[in-house]
């Protein structure tokens, strides 16, 4: 009986698993992106490529605080 559920169970695992493998790929995709196009945006409007690396990056640091909030929600 036991053996039974959980074989019921797993494909649901899976899928889910699978879904947030997709979430976290795609999210930092679509952060790289961002990213990128923050930086060419400041560097058209005259500040320094230093200077826009520098702040595009709080995009990613941001991007790695929600994950790990994320992350630490889903293991409690």
């Amino acid at each position: 009986m036991r053996a039974r559920a959980v074989l019921c169970i797993m494909p649901r695992i899976v899928f889910l698993l699978s879904q947030l493998l997709m979430i976290w790929v795609s999210l930092g995709w679509k952060v790289r992106k961002a990213r990128n196009a923050f930086e060419r945006e400041l560097i058209r409007n005259g500040i320094p490529k230093e200077d826009a690396k520098r702040l595009s990056r709080h995009i990613e640091v941001l991007k790695n605080e929600v994950m790990r909030s994320f992350w630490r929600f889903a293991s409690e």
